[in-house]
């Protein structure tokens, strides 16, 4: 009397497995939406270079300088973490990433700062998720800093080199999650995909650097929305923000593709002593699309005035 009973149960039980299975499938197989026209866009043969006037929070005062996003894809090294040099590799080791070189440079009184960070994303983030690789280096007339995280399955090595005796040479592991240096990146890749709501991030290591800190998760709320009007654009565009208990950032893009960078907005103390709460920013001057490595010679510098840098 109880086998049909059980028979019933079974016939439950299985139909129920076989549905979590199919929307785990389903899940796994999700693949990721390419906008229309991203591999025209980004597999041209060019980099995207972006101009941007900079004024930069440092010392407990605003410094003007300039500051310029170089995004590009490459052929990266999934095992290595490197640019790989047979970019016709067809091996499973070969990853496209999206690789963003972000500079600055702006004077403080007598010398001057010249920073740069380098974020490694993979293209596919349906089958690789995580960020790959960041660094950073600092330059200025005190000494010069450098900095390297490399995802190592579930954690980040976190390698930090400094002329400052409390900073020395650091090698730890830091737990995955989200890092901040790795947003840029993914407003050019997804902006919808980006994480919303109270959210665990390493805050970028340019503020780290700046404000001495370490490489630690923090708590943060994170916005993506739309604004008709601010300093950055008339137009509509979205800003994606992430609010720390002492610290804000704001982006500022194009809501549609290629979802340029207008600008950003950053607000934290700064200055020794008694700090003062101060707000970097920067807007864009000009965008162009440039093989900017094959253009070294002097009389290429008339690119750069046609990005409003400097050329001297």
């Amino acid at each position: 009397m109880q086998i049909p009973v059980i028979m019933k149960y079974l016939t439950i039980i299985s139909a129920l497995l076989i549905l979590v299975a199919c929307s785990s499938t389903q899940s796994q197989n999700k693949a990721y939406k390419k906008p229309e026209g991203f591999n025209n866009y980004w597999y041209s043969g060019e980099a995207e270079l972006t101009s941007f006037e900079l004024q930069q929070a440092r010392y407990g005062e605003i410094h003007s300088g300039e500051a310029v996003l170089v995004f590009v894809t490459e052929p990266f090294s999934q095992s290595k973490q490197v640019k790989l040099d047979d970019w016709k590799d067809k091996s499973a080791d070969n990853i496209s990433v999206m690789k963003l070189n972000f500079s600055k440079k702006f004077l403080t009184g007598i010398y001057p700062y010249s920073m740069m960070s380098s974020t490694f994303t993979p293209v596919s983030a349906d089958r690789y998720p995580d960020i790959l690789k960041v660094t950073t280096s600092s330059q200025e007339w005190c000494g010069h800093t450098f900095t390297q995280l490399n995802l190592e399955k579930n954690n980040y090595r976190f390698r930090g080199f400094s002329y400052f005796e409390s900073e020395g040479d650091i090698d730890v592991k830091v737990p995955k999650t989200i890092l901040e240096d790795e947003i840029w990146t993914r407003i050019r890749l997804s902006p919808d995909d980006l994480p919303t709501g109270k959210v665990n991030i390493i805050p970028g290591t340019f503020y780290l650097r700046l404000r001495h800190q370490e490489a630690e998760s923090q708590a943060a709320e994170a916005k993506l929305e739309e604004v008709s009007n601010s300093q950055f654009g008339e137009s509509p565009h979205s800003r994606y923000s992430i609010e720390y208990e002492n610290r804000s950032l704001a982006i500022y893009f194009n809501r549609v593709f290629p979802y340029e960078i207008l600008g950003w907005e950053e607000t934290y103390l700064s200055g020794f002593g008694k700090p003062q709460q101060l707000t970097t920013s920067a807007k864009r001057i000009n965008t162009i699309k440039s093989a900017y490595w094959g253009q070294n010679s002097n009389s290429d510098r008339e690119i750069r005035k046609e990005l409003g840098l400097r050329t001297e």
